[in-house]
């Protein structure tokens, strides 16, 4: 309790000496995201709407419409793999045949429960995935995918999912 109480505060004094010492804080444009009741930036408000379309491609098995978001040096982290940061495929063609995997290994893969939010060029998608293996076994997790963004597509996306034992 004292740790996430001290961290709160400190947070919110770096936030309070940055506006104090007229740190430009980037023009609200009203839009409020119905996840987090957040008001949003231009550039948030963007970032936002592309999660959502993300999710959508991600949804209809749509990997064109998936690929278009994604810039030419992209990468994507998959939460399996060798190394601590699961799997990692670097450039759009890798991205790609990365997120083919997982249509390939469940063919009837859903993203339900979704929030998304947004901060400045980072988002954030959580979800419940279910759906089915190619061998027949159920699968229901929760995950969450971190994305970073630069003019309007995504450079970075890192997957996590629960652990279900």
């Amino acid at each position: 309790m004292h740790k996430a109480l001290f961290v709160f505060v400190t947070a919110l004094s770096v936030a309070t000496f940055c506006t104090a010492a007229g740190a430009q804080q980037p023009a609200k444009s009203g839009s409020i995201n119905n996840d987090t009741g957040a008001i949003m930036t231009e550039e948030e408000e963007s970032n936002y709407e592309l999660l959502l379309e993300l999710t959508a491609g991600f949804n209809a098995h749509d990997l064109d419409r998936i690929m278009l978001h994604f810039a030419e040096d992209a990468s994507l982290d998959m939460p399996r793999g060798s190394k601590p940061w699961g799997t990692r495929f670097i450039g759009k063609d890798d991205v790609r045949k990365g997120l083919a995997m997982r249509f390939e290994a469940t063919p009837d893969v859903r993203y339900g429960e979704g929030r998304h939010w947004v901060s400045g060029r980072l988002g954030v998608s959580e979800w419940l995935l279910t759906g089915t293996t190619r061998e027949g076994r159920k699968v229901e997790v929760r995950g969450a995918d971190h994305y970073e963004f630069r003019g309007g597509k995504v450079i970075r996306k890192d997957s996590y999912w629960k652990i279900v034992e």
